[in-house]
């Protein structure tokens, strides 16, 4: 029963992320970035035109997803950058979060009644 309340620990830990993560406009976000190749970062408006969302919503997914430690800004004069900076622990509690979680899952008996 430890294991399960430390994995919630976890869990709640990792909810931020998760939730950056979660969003399926944040994903194609992160996947359209992923595709420009711009590993200096990319602009506002250069996102935009590559996804359905309008500037101010790509702005509110980038914040987000800035806020959840996975994006960053570098600013230049008046122009904002995004690219590509995880925040180190935000990632290692992630992952140890679901390392914990498979452990778990692998160590409990089948419950599916399947093989009964």
């Amino acid at each position: 029963m430890k294991n399960i309340i430390d994995l919630a620990d976890e869990f709640k830990a990792c909810q931020k992320t998760l939730l950056a993560l979660g969003d399926e406009n944040r994903q194609h976000l992160i996947l359209e970035m992923m595709q420009m190749g711009e590993c200096g970062g990319v602009r506002v408006g250069a996102i935009t035109q590559k996804t359905n969302l309008s500037r101010p919503a790509v702005s509110h997914h980038l914040k987000i997803l800035r806020e959840a430690g996975i994006v960053k800004m570098r600013r230049e004069v008046t122009k904002n950058y995004y690219y590509f900076d995880a925040d180190a622990d935000a990632m290692n509690r992630l992952l140890q979060m679901l390392t914990h979680a498979k452990e778990i899952m692998e160590s409990l008996p089948d419950r599916s009644g399947e093989n009964i």
